[in-house]
C-alpha cells in the first residue's frame, strides 16, 4: 500500500493531467452534438473491429468442433447418396423382373452406415503406410471396414480400440482393392507399387479390353469392404508388354493422401451374413 501511495505521489502531476483531459473530453462530447456524434461513430467503428477480431479468434479455436459436426452431416448425406445409387440399380433390375426383386426393401434395410472420423496420424512415404483415426469401437468401428473420403477410396480398418482406430492405407504394398473400369465394368485389382503416392496400378485387365487414358476407375462392389461405385482414380498410362496377357495400367488416384483431414468408415450391415454364406460355399472372397 505504501508503494502505491508513493507511486501516486511521484506521478501526481501526470495523473491529474490525465484526469482533467478525460473530463474535458467527456464535457465536449456530452454537451456538443457534432463532437458527440463523431466520437460515438468512431467508437462504434473501433468496437466493431475489436469484436470482429474476438469473434475470429473464438471461431478459430472452434474449428475442430465445427469440422466434426460438418463431417457427421456429410456422412449422413453420403449415406443418402449410396441409397439413391442402390435405388437406381434396383429400378434397373426391377424393370427386368418385378417379381423377384423389390427395390424398396433394399432402401428400407439401409445396408451401409458411414461413421465420420478425423485423421490424427498419416504416412505416405513408407513402403507400408497407415492412418490413425479419432474414432473406435464406441463409434461402431470394427476391423475390416472400408474407409473412404469425399474424393474416393482411402483404405481398410486394421486395428481398433475404444476411441481410436488404425487404417491400412491404399498406399500399402499388401492391400488389394477390387475395382472396375466404369465404361464397360471390366474388373481388376488396384495395388500401390510404391514411389509416387498419387499413382497405383490396375492389374488383371485382359488384352481384348480397350481401355483408354482418362477412363474412370471405381470400386467393383465384389466384396464387403467397399460399396460399388466409389471413386478410385483415372487411367493415366497404359502399357502392353509382349510377354504378358494383361495390360500394365497406371491410375492417378483421386485421393490426395497428403491432405486428408476427415474420412468416413463404411459399415456394411450384411457383411457377416454374406461372408458366412461364401465361407460355407467354399468361395474365396474378392479383395
Amino acid at each position: 500500500m505504501r508503494n502505491l501511495f508513493a507511486f501516486i505521489y511521484r506521478f501526481r502531476a501526470f495523473l491529474i493531467f490525465v484526469i482533467l483531459e478525460a473530463l474535458c473530453v467527456f464535457l465536449v462530447v456530452r454537451f456538443n452534438t457534432y463532437q458527440g456524434a463523431a466520437f460515438f461513430n468512431s467508437a462504434n467503428t473501433y468496437v466493431g473491429r475489436v469484436l470482429e477480431f474476438q469473434s475470429g479468434v473464438t471461431d478459430y479455436f472452434r474449428l475442430t468442433a465445427v469440422n466434426g459436426i460438418l463431417a457427421q452431416e456429410n456422412a449422413a448425406l453420403r449415406e443418402e447418396l449410396l441409397q439413391y445409387k442402390l435405388e437406381a440399380q434396383a429400378d434397373s433390375t426391377d424393370q427386368l423382373d418385378t417379381v423377384m426383386y423389390a427395390p424398396t426393401d433394399t432402401l428400407q434395410n439401409k445396408p451401409y452406415i458411414l461413421h465420420s472420423g478425423r485423421v490424427i496420424g498419416n504416412s505416405i512415404r513408407r513402403t507400408n503406410n497407415y492412418l490413425t483415426l479419432s474414432i473406435g469401437t464406441k463409434d461402431g468401428v470394427q476391423p475390416g471396414m472400408g474407409v473412404i473420403s469425399s474424393k474416393g477410396v482411402v483404405g481398410r480398418i486394421k486395428t481398433v480400440s475404444e476411441h481410436y482406430s488404425t487404417v491400412t492405407s491404399l498406399l500399402h504394398s499388401q492391400l488389394l482393392i477390387s475395382a472396375k473400369i466404369k465404361k464397360d465394368n471390366t474388373f481388376g485389382s488396384i495395388k500401390w507399387a510404391g514411389g509416387d503416392y498419387r499413382t497405383a496400378l490396375l492389374d488383371y485387365i485382359p488384352l481384348h479390353v480397350k481401355p483408354v487414358v482418362g477412363d474412370t476407375i471405381l470400386t467393383s462392389g465384389y466384396n464387403t469392404v467397399f460399396p460399388e461405385g466409389i471413386m478410385v482414380g483415372t487411367i493415366s498410362e497404359i502399357e502392353q508388354e509382349p510377354d504378358k496377357s494383361f495390360y500394365t495400367i497406371h491410375v492417378t488416384l483421386s485421393v490426395d493422401f497428403a491432405q486428408l483431414s476427415y474420412v468416413y468408415v463404411v459399415e456394411d450391415r450384411y457383411k457377416e451374413e454374406r461372408e458366412q454364406l461364401e465361407q460355407d460355399a467354399g468361395i474365396v472372397p474378392h479383395e
